[in-house]
């Protein structure tokens, strides 16, 4: 079991090796703050859903939602409206990009009302729908 961690790391220490001319992902270039405040949301995204899923294991259901909602939801949506142009990612980003990105807010709120009800099944079920939105984005853009 030791062994798994190093496992797990073993595809990013292969894919650190990739050059950006490699790599077929659109280009969305953005000025720096964006790019910034981009990766910042990205990695506040990713610790929410590490813990929207510890909640749901733990059979928190009502809370992993209340969470996804928060964090991830609708009501995450807009966080740099108020600073300047240069600093919000979404004004920088192709509309396909920034409609993956609208459409992942809109399936994070429904997890949030699926899981309000307390269904543990139904939220599990729905679990998924909250990284779709992430991989296809990744998997079709680039901000480097």
């Amino acid at each position: 079991m030791k062994k798994l961690p190093f496992l797990l790391l073993v595809p990013l220490l292969l894919a650190g090796g990739a050059h950006a001319g490699d790599d077929p992902r659109q280009l969305a270039p953005m000025p720096p703050a964006a790019e910034a405040n981009l990766r910042a949301e990205m990695r506040d995204s990713l610790r929410a859903l590490g813990e929207v899923t510890r909640l749901l294991v733990a059979g928190q259901v009502t809370e992993a939602g209340a969470l996804a909602e928060k964090e991830l939801g609708m009501s995450a949506m807009g966080r740099h409206r108020g600073q300047p142009l240069d600093a919000r990612p979404g004004a920088h980003m192709p509309e396909v990009m920034h409609a993956i990105g609208r459409e992942g807010h809109r399936t994070a709120s429904e997890f949030a009302r699926i899981a309000a009800r307390g269904d543990h099944e139904a939220a599990l079920a729905a679990l998924p729908g909250l990284s779709a939105g992430c991989v296809a984005c990744h998997s079709t853009y680039r901000i480097r």
